[in-house]
């Protein structure tokens, strides 16, 4: 009979597990709209734990609400979701921000059992130190992951850009229309650049023009090249200037871009090659040259 309430209660979403506000009441009266069904709506869990999320939800959204007034940076969220490619909104990633700090609290119980249990001189004030920093460092650590999430899209992107600018520009060559070749490229090709794009096409389909669409594409990422093609496959639409030839020259100075980068990355890592050969390979080459004639010394004086 428990679970059977329990999971009514999971269904109905209903929240038990505090006081219901007075906003909470009086919104089913104050809406405008009536109330879609619950079998039209997709609730997508954040959390491995569907039903679990589902029965705190409330106390979720409290803490979601605490950790966003400390931590704050909804734009800078949002703006690198959309980088990232990620299809969450900001409260949902304050959800996963608490379940890495969840993780990390535990992590940091579980030292402070293991320490307690062996009886380690350590201090109860320290473990609890402890369990908090590890605590912190998961919230944290999520937001740290974002960034590398987008830096690696990012990389992806400007890996891909010459070979969809080259293939944009061999479909306009052949006859197609600039929205006809990027709706074959987005439905044969694969890779983040192509889906972008495949975003940009059901943009345009829904109502703006296409140079709108491709700018929406430059926005989400902070890429100059991707500014620079939907500059110019925006002019070259309004004024009939040949794509062709624009999209062959932005894939060469993308792939000139990164000749350059490749080297300044290979100068970095020379510098750092030294480090070995100086403190490894050369004292152990001067050992061996030197060992001998020192053994040979201590020979002659004994």
């Amino acid at each position: 009979m428990l679970a059977g309430a329990g999971l009514w209660l999971a269904v109905s979403g209903v929240p038990f597990l505090r006081r219901r506000r007075l906003d909470d009441r009086l919104a089913p009266y104050l809406r405008d709209a009536a109330r879609p069904s619950r079998l039209l709506t997709v609730d997508r869990a954040v959390t491995p734990f569907p039903t679990l999320e589902r029965l705190l939800r409330p106390l979720l959204a409290d803490l979601v609400s605490k950790l966003d007034r400390l931590v704050g940076g909804r734009t800078s969220v949002r703006r690198r979701l959309d980088q990232a490619g990620r299809d969450l909104t900001v409260d949902a990633f304050r959800v996963e921000q608490l379940v890495w700090g969840g993780i990390g609290l535990l992590v940091g119980l579980a030292l402070a059992l293991v320490a307690l249990s062996r009886q380690w001189h350590t201090s109860p004030i320290a473990l609890t130190v402890l369990a908090g920093v590890l605590a912190v460092s998961g919230v944290l650590g999520r937001d740290r992951w974002l960034t590398h999430q987008v830096r690696v899209r990012e990389e992806r992107m400007t890996a891909e850009f010459p070979t969809v600018a080259e293939l944009l520009a061999l479909a306009v060559a052949a006859g197609e229309g600039p929205v006809g070749a990027l709706e074959r490229l987005s439905r044969i090709g694969r890779g983040e650049l192509p889906a972008e794009l495949a975003r940009a096409l059901a943009r345009s389909r829904a109502g703006a023009t296409l140079a709108e669409a491709l700018d929406g594409v430059a926005a989400r990422t902070s890429l100059p090249a991707l500014a620079r093609f939907a500059d110019g496959v925006a002019i070259a639409v309004e004024r009939g200037t040949p794509l062709a030839e624009v999209l062959r020259a932005q894939a060469g100075d993308v792939r000139e871009a990164g000749r350059r980068s490749l080297m300044e990355s290979g100068g970095r890592k020379e510098i750092a090659m030294m480090v070995p050969v100086v403190f490894l390979v050369l004292p152990i080459t001067v050992l061996f040259a030197l060992f001998p004639g020192f053994y040979g010394f201590t020979l002659t004086t004994v």
